[in-house]
């Protein structure tokens, strides 16, 4: 150490003479010089340990500039070899063989001949019925099949039948409904039953004010054809069970006004709707009671005539509800008006209204379906199945239309002849009237009797005093054979 050098030195120096001390002196540096030589000493070993850092130092830096170099090497070497890859699988026709090459080509063309007939068959046999078709459109590609028992054709033939049918549906009303008739009858309506039935009961869920025009359509269909009465009654009664399952109060009240109006049609029968009604009033709510009193406006004055004893039970026990159960004051007031139309004979809900009774009594046709019978909705009749026997089933319903469009117009002759029958009897019985003498003719009844006698009291009754009434008096003109009485 330091300290051990020091200590060296100085027993060294006093162990030497006094000229050898002056000769170690004038050999040994001076303390500037030492301190000189130390700092150069310094200098050395910090500016060689300076260099062996920037050695070091540029030794890294070439070794991370090497690293960088490898990774940019590698990365660039990946993006070569991915795009060879995609030139080997996407290579173009002249690069590869001819035999794999005129392969896809084929496998392109069929692909795009595919794309091709599906995009021109989807519009007709899609299950939907595809993209709008113009009508225009429709008949020219019906003209150019000429197979007409063909899967397209049938396919097609039916897509008019739904627009057909949806359209007569939709435009009916008091007005045209013969006419509409007349143009249903047209269409083949026994293959579209199914559709004709759902076009039906949407277009009466959608409009419930129209519902006696569509219920007398559909007397008149029934009339003719029982069947599809019967199919649209058991969808409306299935409808009625699923709204009341559901709590859906605006299906039954739909469901519920159609039954109704075809018990009025004598299309459904009576017990029917006192099957319905006994359900909903059987545990009251103010939904059900709503419903039932609904209910009961259209089709009381028929349940009057047919069923007297059904009704005043139905009525007994919405007088019951509305004394005993605790129902909301606006269930409550229309219990009370129920009861009001009824005192007045249900005179604002006749059983037909005027225009629509057009089913003469011998060709109704009643159905009797229960309310709680188990009812097969055959659903499968709303879309398209391919019929064997297309053509024969078409010539026999021509030959079927023909006779009931010829039975109608004959019943219409026969109408126009009796009108004109009895309008030329009148003329005859006027002319043999202008020949006799006239014929006096006394009245026995005392109605004008009656009706004078009221005239003089109410002008009594309002006069302020005998000069007012004698004036009034005066003024009024009577027959002689009145002035006794007056």
């Amino acid at each position: 150490s330091s300290y051990e050098r020091k200590e060296n030195y100085s027993s060294r120096q006093r162990s030497l003479s006094p000229e050898d001390r002056d000769v170690e002196r004038d050999r040994s540096p001076s303390p500037r010089k030492r301190r000189h030589s130390d700092d150069s000493r310094y200098d050395q070993e910090y500016s060689r340990r300076e260099y062996y850092d920037d050695r070091t130092s540029e030794g890294r830096g070439r070794e991370r500039h090497y690293e960088k170099w490898e990774d940019r090497e590698s990365d660039r070497r990946e993006e070569r070899e991915s795009d060879r890859r995609k030139q080997r699988r996407y290579s173009s026709p002249d690069r590869r063989s001819p035999e794999r090459s005129t392969a896809q080509s084929s496998l392109a063309h069929d692909e795009a001949t595919s794309k091709k007939k599906k995009e021109e068959v989807d519009p007709i046999l899609t299950r939907t019925g595809g993209a709008y078709i113009p009508p225009a459109k429709l008949r020219m590609m019906q003209e150019q099949i000429t197979d007409k028992n063909s899967l397209a054709y049938q396919r097609m033939s039916w897509e008019a039948l739904k627009k057909s049918i949806n359209g007569l549906v939709n435009k009916v009303n008091v007005s045209n409904i013969e006419n509409i008739i007349h143009e249903l009858l047209q269409e083949n309506i026994v293959r579209g039953r199914g559709l004709l039935s759902r076009s039906i009961l949407q277009a009466q869920s959608a409009s419930p004010i129209f519902t006696h025009v569509y219920a007398a359509l559909v007397a008149i269909i029934n009339s003719k054809f029982p069947n599809i009465g019967e199919l649209i009654l058991k969808r409306l009664i299935l409808n009625f069970r699923k709204g009341y399952r559901r709590n859906d109060k605006q299906l039954c009240l739909t469901s519920s006004k159609f039954v109704a109006h075809l018990m009025n049609q004598n299309v459904a029968h009576e017990v029917l709707c006192l099957e319905m009604l006994t359900l909903l009033l059987e545990r009251p709510t103010d939904d059900s009671i709503e419903v039932a009193i609904g209910f009961i406006k259209e089709s009381g004055l028929k349940l009057t005539e047919v069923s007297p004893r059904g009704i005043n039970a139905i009525f007994d026990r919405l007088r019951h509800i509305l004394h005993e159960s605790k129902i909301d004051m606006r269930v409550q007031y229309m219990i009370e008006v129920m009861f009001a139309v009824r005192k007045d004979g249900f005179k604002d809900h006749p059983i037909i209204p005027e225009g629509l009774d057009l089913v003469e009594e011998e060709d109704q046709f009643t159905h009797m379906l229960p309310l709680e019978d188990d009812y097969n909705p055959e659903d499968v009749l709303n879309v398209f199945k391919m019929d064997p026997n297309f053509l024969e089933n078409e010539e026999k319903y021509k030959t079927l239309k023909k006779e009931i469009l010829d039975e109608g117009d004959s019943e219409s002759e026969a109408d126009q002849e009796a009108g004109s029958s009895e309008e030329d009897d009148d003329d005859e019985d006027e002319d043999e009237d202008g020949k006799c003498q006239k014929v006096t003719v006394h009245d026995k009844t005392e109605i004008n009797l009656v009706s004078f006698r009221r005239t003089i009291y109410l002008a009594i009754q309002s006069s302020l005093d005998f000069e007012e009434c004698a004036h009034k008096l005066l003024k009024m003109d009577f027959p002689e054979s009145q002035t006794v009485s007056l």
